[in-house]
């Protein structure tokens, strides 16, 4: 099974406040860290330093979408946020890119392992391609 991790985050979210959402999701999922082999986020997040660190310090790539690319997953999210949608054009980041970064790297569908997680300035989801 593969796994891939979409982010969403506000502005400065630094990236030990990302690891920890990331580490705590995944471990209330029992899955191991090294399992994922990729993150994504939305395309105006290319080059937030917080969510650049984390990838670096997974050493993992970031692979962003645009908000047209993420709406197409808008029917599949398990939460739909007004406000995620007033900022960024799509109604919510973590879910849908986790989505669409499973379907692009393996061309199946994919589905969410784990739904969005939040703390106070990110958001987390897991999907995977079975």
């Amino acid at each position: 099974m593969t796994l891939v991790v979409g982010l969403g985050c506000q502005r400065g979210c630094e990236a030990h406040t990302l690891l920890e959402l990331f580490d705590t999701a995944l471990a209330e999922g029992g899955i191991e860290r090294q399992r994922v082999t990729a993150l994504a986020s939305i395309d105006r997040k290319q080059d937030e330093p917080g969510l650049l660190a984390l990838a670096r310090l997974l050493n993992l790539p970031l692979q962003c979408f645009s908000a047209d690319q993420l709406a197409m997953y808008e029917d599949r999210l398990s939460h739909k946020s007004a406000l995620a949608f007033a900022h960024t054009g799509c109604y919510g980041i973590a879910e849908s890119a986790a989505l669409a970064l499973a379907e692009h790297l393996y061309g199946a569908p994919a589905r969410l392992l784990i739904a969005r997680k939040q703390n106070a300035q990110a958001t987390f989801a897991l999907a995977c391609v079975d």
